[in-house]
């Protein structure tokens, strides 16, 4: 029986990015999170930029958990290449978020800290997002 050659990335295809997020839609480990209101890819850049924002905004206080990773590589082939050929190099790698995935969560800290914090992350994501606390949450 003949094997498959083995690669070293498996090869994904794009897919469609239709209906709600299956799973990650509630906090699990902070208090308070920002939750993705669209569809989008969310690039290893992207999600490196909005935790720097975070942590530096928190000041080594409280604790950050990304709830999302970027798991799909995205393929490119180079500009004025004709067409065949095979599938272009690896370009960069990005997370798949769906309407209600939690991206970000923040505990540790005051509401306001964690507010502002979450809002300077969202800036830098191109998605649409909600600050949500948990239910458990007493003022």
């Amino acid at each position: 029986m003949l094997q498959p050659k083995k690669t070293k990335y498996r090869k994904v295809q794009k897919g469609r990015m239709k209906g709600n997020s299956e799973r990650g839609h509630r906090l699990s480990n902070g208090m308070y999170g920002i939750k993705s209101l669209d569809s989008n890819f969310l690039t290893s850049r992207q999600i490196e930029a909005a935790r720097i924002a975070a942590t530096r905004y928190m000041k080594r206080e409280g604790q950050l958990w990304i709830k999302i990773f970027p798991d799909k590589p995205i393929t490119k082939k180079p500009l004025e290449v004709r067409m065949g050929k095979g599938k272009g190099a690896v370009e960069y790698w990005a997370a798949v978020v769906k309407p209600g995935r939690i991206l970000f969560e923040v505990g540790g800290v005051s509401l306001d800290v964690a507010k502002e914090a979450l809002r300077l992350a969202a800036q830098k994501l191109p998605v649409k997002t909600r600050f949500i606390i948990a239910r458990d949450y007493e003022a």
